[in-house]
């Protein structure tokens, strides 16, 4: 005789608790998330102030403020990837709409942050070091480099539209129909369908495509770290300022990758429930998501040309945005 074991209550419980958490923890957050976000620009502010005083340290030889100004810019860096910015914005549109490996997935928004840090190295050092450009010289600069990496970024979006289109309408025109067979070599226009359904669609991202959104994310300086730069080379250490700005770069980078496997995940799951949709009704959805990534991008870069200013209204440079 065999006795059934009955399931502990707690079995059935604690998935309707974690279940009932995170709800409770996305409201609170929705709710409070515009506080939220003023709490990190405050902080990042706070922050910025105090690896400017660990600059200071440095120059009086007190070389325990190196460390506070690594350890102060990497928490700048991760705090900067919480708030709005444009690096996160087109890493999630590209990941949510595109397919990709879990390799690109990592390394994409990695390397966009840390060229983020090389963009601001080279924007500091061709115009303040090599030009001698004054203060509010740079303020204007900037705001042209800001023009300029807004139209690569509705560029690229443009080109996102433009190659899904191109790779999606064969895999949509009318299946042929079948009248005899002939052996033939199979290659990519052949029309027998031995690729299977949404081949084209299924298609991880080139090589030009993960550049250009490396080169979409940093080619946009942060405007914390250009000032961290300029008051590093004003004191003369400036290679505490570049390892600060590369730190500051780091945190972005590690903060951004983890959203991203995130936002894969969430698209991967998504997939799995359209699984059971028709093949061409899939095919016109993939399409579709494609173009709204694409077009996303182009609407976000007319936004941030028509929007972005040379310094802040309060005259806090910081408070321009990354």
């Amino acid at each position: 005789m065999t006795t059934r074991t009955r399931p502990a209550p707690l079995a059935f419980a604690a998935p309707l608790i974690i279940a009932v958490l995170v709800i409770v923890g996305a409201y609170t957050l929705h709710a409070h998330w515009g506080a939220f976000l003023q709490w990190c620009l405050s902080l990042q502010i706070a922050l910025h102030r105090y690896l400017v005083l660990y600059l200071l340290q440095l120059n009086n030889h007190q070389y325990t403020g190196g460390l506070w100004l690594l350890t102060g810019a990497f928490i700048y860096g991760v705090l900067h990837a919480i708030g709005p910015g444009h690096g996160k914005f087109i890493a999630t549109t590209y990941l949510s709409t595109n397919r990709e490996n879990l390799k690109a997935t990592r390394l994409i928004p990695f390397f966009g942050s840390l060229m983020q840090g090389v963009s601001a190295i080279l924007f500091v050092f061709i115009l303040a070091v090599g030009f001698n450009l004054a203060a509010g010289d740079l303020s204007q600069s900037r705001w042209y480099v800001e023009k300029i990496s807004a139209v690569l970024i509705g560029s690229f979006g443009l080109w996102l539209v433009l190659r899904a289109v191109k790779e999606s309408l064969p895999a949509l025109q009318p299946a042929p129909r079948f009248t005899a067979f002939r052996p033939h070599q199979h290659d990519a226009s052949c029309g027998c369908g031995h690729h299977g359904v949404g081949h084209a669609q299924a298609q991880a991202g080139d090589w030009k495509t993960r550049l250009g959104i490396v080169l979409a994310i940093g080619a946009r300086p942060c405007s914390g770290a250009i000032m961290i730069l300029l008051f590093s080379n004003a004191l003369g250490i400036v290679t505490w300022g570049i390892a600060a700005v590369m730190t500051m770069s780091l945190g972005t980078g590690l903060s951004i990758m983890g959203m991203s496997l995130a936002v894969r995940y969430a698209r991967q799951a998504a997939l799995r429930y359209a699984d059971n949709r028709p093949p061409r009704q899939l095919q016109w959805l993939l399409l579709a998501l494609r173009v709204a990534g694409g077009l996303a991008l182009m609407l976000f870069a007319l936004i941030l040309f028509l929007t972005v200013i040379p310094v802040s209204a309060n005259g806090d440079y910081i408070a321009a945005g990354c």
